[in-house]
C-alpha cells in the first residue's frame, strides 16, 4: 500500500529562473498538500496536465526526491527514514529511464536481478515470464543502441519487474509508444492488479484510465483537485466523455 499525506515540495529558484518566471519568489511549490491512498490489488491512477505535479509526486514515493513536508509510507515503510526498505520493494518504470547503450537486454536485466539479490533460479523462471509476455526473445543479444523505442520500453519494463516488486509505479508508460507496445504494457498492468500488486500510474490517454483504473486522483498546479473511485467518477460525471469532464474539472480548478 502507499499513503501520501499532506505532501509538498518545493525548488528553489535561481536568480535566472526568476527571471525567466517573471518573480521574485526564491522557490516554487511543485506540490501543495498532497494526500491518497493506493491499495493492494487496485489500479490507481493519478492524473493531470503537463507540470501539474505528477511525475515530482511519484519520484517523492520511488525516494528519488526527498518531500519538503509531508509523509509517506510504502508498505508500511517511511520513504526517508526507510529508503532502502522502499526502493526493495518498488518497481520504477518512466520514459526518461536510460539504459545501458552498449549492453544487451539480457545483461542489463541481469544486472537489475543482481541489485535486488534475485537468486539464479528465480532469475531464470522471471525472465522467461517477463520475455515472453513482452515479445522480447527476439531482441534478447542485441545492444540497447541498436533497439526502438518501442523495443527499449520493452527493456525498461523488465529491468523494473525482474525483483517482482509489490508496489509498481508507472509514470506515462505509454506516452510514445506504438499500439503494439503500449497494448503489453497495458496487459502487465492487468497481471499486477491480479497479482495483488499496489499499482500507481500516472496518465493523461483517459481510454487507458477508463480500461485500467479502480481509484483515481487529478492534480492541477501541485494541488489535488479531484479523488474518487472510477465509479464515482463516472456517476458525477457532467459531460459525455471522460476527456471532457477531467477537461472540466481541471477548468473548475482554475476558477477556485
Amino acid at each position: 500500500m502507499i499513503a501520501v499525506e499532506h505532501l509538498t515540495k518545493d525548488f528553489s529558484l535561481s536568480s535566472v529562473q526568476q527571471k525567466e518566471l517573471g518573480t521574485r519568489a526564491r522557490s516554487v511549490k511543485a506540490v501543495d498538500d498532497v494526500s491518497f491512498t493506493c491499495r493492494p490489488g487496485r489500479v490507481f491512477s493519478l492524473l493531470g496536465p503537463n507540470g501539474a505535479g505528477k511525475t515530482t509526486t511519484l519520484r517523492m514515493i520511488s525516494t528519488i526526491l526527498r518531500p519538503s513536508t509531508g509523509r509517506i509510507t510504502v508498505g508500511g515503510h517511511d520513504v526517508v527514514a526507510e529508503g532502502r526498505q522502499v526502493r526493495s520493494q518498488i518497481g520504477f518504470l518512466t520514459g526518461s529511464t536510460g539504459l545501458y547503450q552498449r549492453l544487451t537486454p539480457d545483461e542489463v536485466v541481469q544486472y537489475f536481478a543482481r541489485l535486488h539479490q534475485v537468486d539464479p533460479q528465480t532469475y531464470r523462471e522471471r525472465r522467461e515470464s517477463l520475455f515472453s509476455l513482452l515479445d522480447m526473445h527476439d531482441f534478447a543479444k542485441k545492444r540497447i543502441g541498436q533497439l526502438s523505442t518501442g523495443m527499449r520500453q520493452k527493456v525498461s519494463i523488465a529491468r523494473t519487474m525482474i525483483h517482482d516488486p509489490q508496489v509498481v509505479i508507472f509514470d506515462e508508460p505509454t506516452s510514445g509508444l506504438d499500439v503494439i507496445t503500449a497494448e503489453a504494457i497495458i496487459q502487465l498492468i492487468r497481471r499486477c492488479k491480479e497479482e495483488g500488486k499496489t499499482v500507481l500510474f500516472s496518465s493523461h490517454i483517459m481510454s487507458e484510465v477508463d480500461l485500467l483504473c479502480d481509484d483515481l486522483a487529478i492534480i492541477h498546479k501541485g494541488r489535488l483537485c479531484y479523488a474518487a473511485t472510477m465509479d464515482d467518477f463516472r456517476r458525477q460525471m457532467q459531460t459525455d466523455s471522460l476527456t471532457k469532464e477531467f477537461i472540466r474539472i481541471i477548468e473548475t480548478a482554475d476558477q477556485k
